[in-house]
């Protein structure tokens, strides 16, 4: 329920969030589409500056604290920005510099909040369950993905201020559900270590750990260039058409909410018959997957379409990402969970805020289509390089699970 609810919360407030932004950027700020957009890719680097800067704060926060207190405290903290735009929004007093200072705050929250959420599930969940537990908290997530942004778009249209404060009361019911949860010490180990050692300990192992090494970058770059969802204001306001008019901020949350429908089900299937055998070739089929649907979508122009090819892309990011999640939790010793989850977590936002200031980027030098057909090219390529690179992930055929709990 915590997963389900704050991904309903902040998905619905950051796909609002990011319109609002570029529609101020071409109404009152008077800037072109490319400039526009290029200020949307500015709106994923001020989420992933924390994210960036404070990673490794948060995976000890995550091993040395209650993890359940820790989720609670960055839910508290994205509650406080989701208010703050909701008062902002209704009086009408949205500028760029405080919707970029907001963005940061929220890429905070996020920051403290995705370690300790991941690393509960192992503590909680038998480990030869974890397989269908992920599978099953994935539906969570991509359900909170589907309602979140088309539930947003709605109220948006109804009242600007409306989804902000429905996320803020999402976020407090979220962090309730958190607390629910049995208390959770954290490993008498961590409690004897010096932070410092603690936060160089996380990044050692999993440097040294080429399967964990080749699972997080493989994500972070893949994701990077094949970033097709930051530029979806610029799809909807001057792309898209639906009888001669732009789809707008509703088919904007429609658009927003197909990836995670396609998730959805995607998710729902793989909790009634997970995958089990031949998990690294599957995972590296399926990043190729994302990266040819990418590529439909950037050179769509149908609206149905387009939400079909985006549905793919996230279907097939789902299957990545299960697997790609499964072997790290299962293959992390329990001390360790919280750093090395924030590491992925890091690698994860990285590629989503990073890959957003990418298409931005490209999206001034080459327009919208060749930014995102360029995306797609690139993460098929990626996939290709780390195939060869690091065999580990091909020769990965079950979730053996070194790291078991008591």
């Amino acid at each position: 329920m915590a997963r389900f609810l704050s991904v309903f919360a902040t998905t619905g407030m950051v796909v609002v969030l990011g319109y609002q932004l570029y529609d101020i950027a071409r109404g009152p700020y008077g800037m072109s589409i490319g400039a526009a957009a290029f200020q949307l890719g500015l709106f994923g680097l001020a989420q992933f500056l924390p994210l960036f800067l404070l990673t490794p704060l948060a995976g000890l926060a995550a091993d040395r604290f209650d993890r359940r207190r820790v989720g609670a405290l960055a839910m508290g903290l994205d509650m406080g920005v989701a208010l703050t735009l909701a008062f902002t929004t209704y009086f009408g007093l949205l500028s760029l510099p405080l919707l970029f200072v907001l963005a940061a705050c929220h890429g905070t929250a996020r920051v403290f909040m995705g370690p300790a959420l991941s690393a509960i599930a192992p503590n909680i969940v038998p480990a030869p369950l974890m397989p269908r537990a992920i599978a099953i908290s994935s539906i969570a997530w991509q359900m909170g993905s589907v309602a979140g942004p088309a539930i947003a778009g709605l109220l948006f249209a109804v009242l600007p201020a409306a989804p902000y404060i429905t996320s803020g009361v999402l976020l407090a019911c979220s962090a309730l559900a958190i607390l629910s949860v049995r208390r959770l010490p954290p490993p008498a180990e961590n409690r004897k270590m010096a932070p410092l050692q603690q936060i160089i300990g996380g990044f050692s192992f999993v440097s040294r750990d080429r399967f964990l090494l080749g699972c997080i970058s493989l994500d972070l770059f893949a994701v990077l260039l094949g970033g097709a969802t930051a530029l979806l204001p610029v799809y909807a306001r001057d792309i898209l058409m639906v009888n001669g008019q732009p789809v707008g901020a509703n088919g904007l949350g429609i658009m927003r909410a197909a990836p995670g429908a396609g998730a959805a089900l995607v998710a729902f299937l793989l909790s009634r018959r997970p995958i089990e055998r031949e998990v690294g070739t599957k995972m590296l089929l399926a990043v190729v997957l994302f990266g040819a649907a990418t590529i439909g979508f950037g050179l769509s122009r149908n609206f149905a379409l387009s939400l079909l090819m985006l549905a793919l892309l996230d279907g097939a990011d789902m299957i990545s990402v299960f697997i790609r999640n499964t072997l790290v939790q299962l293959h992390t010793p329990d001390a360790m969970r919280g750093r090395v989850s924030s590491i992925s977590g890091l690698a994860i936002s990285a590629s989503n805020e990073l890959g957003e200031m990418q298409s931005g980027l490209a999206a001034a030098l080459l327009g919208a289509t060749g930014a995102v057909v360029f995306g797609g090219v690139g993460a098929i390529v990626v996939t290709g390089v780390w195939a060869i690179w690091f065999p580990e992930l091909r020769r990965a055929r079950t979730f053996a699970a070194a790291y078991r709990q008591p």
